[in-house]
C-alpha cells in the first residue's frame, strides 16, 4: 500500500458521513458534530480538532480523517504514531527529573532571584481526577486566558473529554492580600513520564513578578518532586521566555488535508505554509 495519500484516496476522502455513535481513540472521543473546530487565518476558514488548543498529543484514524471537514489540520500527533509529518515547530521539554537541571549556574541564579521576588506568595497544589471536571470548572480556572487567546468553547469541551481518565495538576498562587496571582493547569501523563502544561492564567496586576515564569518554575519543581522526568512546555518557537527552562526538544508531527487551490493553500502566510512544507500537504503517514 502507498503511504503517500491525497484527499482523493478512499481512506481519507472527506465524505458526508452520517451521524453515528460516538467514536473513541485513546484519550479522545468525538462524533460528526463536534470533531472539527472552526479556525481562521485572516478571513479564511479552516478546521482543527477540538483537542487542538489545550491537549498534548492528538491521535488520528482513517475514520476521523473521513469525517473531517476541509481544510483540516491536526497538530501534535504522537511521536510514535504512523501518522503525521514533522512541522516547523517543536515541543520544549524541561528535564526536571535530572538533578543537573537545578544546579546549572545561570538557571540556579535566575530561580533564586525569582523565588526572592515571589517570597510573599502562598502556593497551593492539588492533583484532581480529570473525571471530576466540567467545562464550567475549567472556565472558572482559565476563562480570561481562553478569551485572550481565542480558545473556542469546543476546545474547552475537548479538554474535558481528553482528561476524563487522566489526573490534572492545579497550581494556584495567592498574594498576601488574598489576590489570585496565577492558576496553572497541567495534564499528568505517567506513561510518557511527562507533566504537560495546558494553560496558565495570571493577573496582569502582578506582571512585574513574572507570574508566567514563576508558574513554570513551580510546575517544574512539582515534576521533579513527584517522580516525573519531563515538564512539557508545549510549542516553543514563539515563546522566548521558555528558553530558561528547556533542556530537550521533541519534534511536533502534524498533518494537513487541503485542496491545493483552496484560499488557505494560496496564501503564503497561512499555517499551511508557515508550519508545513507544501510537498507534505495531504501526506497522512509518517514514512513514505
Amino acid at each position: 500500500m502507498s503511504f503517500l495519500e491525497t484527499p482523493s484516496c478512499p481512506e481519507i476522502e472527506a465524505q458526508n458521513v452520517p451521524e453515528s455513535d460516538k467514536q473513541f481513540l485513546g484519550c479522545q472521543s468525538w462524533d460528526a458534530d463536534n470533531l472539527c473546530v472552526e479556525s481562521y487565518h485572516a478571513e479564511t476558514l479552516y478546521y482543527t480538532t477540538r483537542w487542538d488548543a489545550l491537549c498534548p498529543y492528538v491521535d488520528v484514524s482513517p475514520r476521523m480523517l473521513q469525517m473531517a471537514k476541509r481544510p483540516f489540520i491536526v497538530y501534535a500527533v504522537p511521536p510514535e504514531s504512523l501518522y503525521g509529518v514533522p512541522i516547523n515547530d517543536k515541543y520544549g521539554l524541561v528535564h526536571a527529573g535530572n538533578p543537573e537541571f537545578w544546579t546549572e549556574p545561570r538557571r540556579q541564579r535566575k530561580f533564586k532571584e525569582l523565588e526572592k521576588l515571589c517570597k510573599d506568595f502562598v502556593t497551593t497544589t492539588s492533583v484532581v481526577p480529570g473525571s471530576h471536571f466540567t467545562s464550567k470548572d475549567v472556565y472558572a480556572l482559565g476563562g480570561e486566558h481562553f478569551a485572550n487567546y481565542y480558545i473556542h468553547e469546543q476546545e474547552v469541551e475537548g479538554f474535558v473529554d481528553y482528561i476524563r481518565d487522566l489526573d490534572v495538576l492545579v497550581i494556584q498562587v495567592h498574594a498576601s492580600n488574598g489576590d489570585l496571582v496565577l492558576t496553572d493547569v497541567s495534564i499528568l501523563l505517567p506513561d510518557r513520564q511527562q507533566v504537560y502544561g495546558s494553560f496558565c492564567q495570571w493577573s496582569r496586576a502582578y506582571k512585574n513578578k513574572s507570574p508566567g515564569i514563576y508558574a513554570c518554575l513551580l510546575a517544574s519543581r512539582w515534576t521533579a518532586d513527584n517522580g516525573y522526568k519531563f515538564y512539557n512546555l508545549g510549542p516553543v518557537d514563539d515563546y522566548g521566555y521558555k528558553a530558561l527552562f528547556v533542556t530537550d526538544f521533541e519534534p511536533i508531527f502534524a498533518l494537513a488535508l487541503t485542496a491545493e487551490d483552496h484560499p488557505l493553500a494560496l496564501d503564503s502566510s497561512s499555517p499551511l505554509h508557515t508550519d508545513f512544507k507544501p510537498e507534505l500537504w495531504n501526506r497522512t503517514h509518517r514514512h513514505a
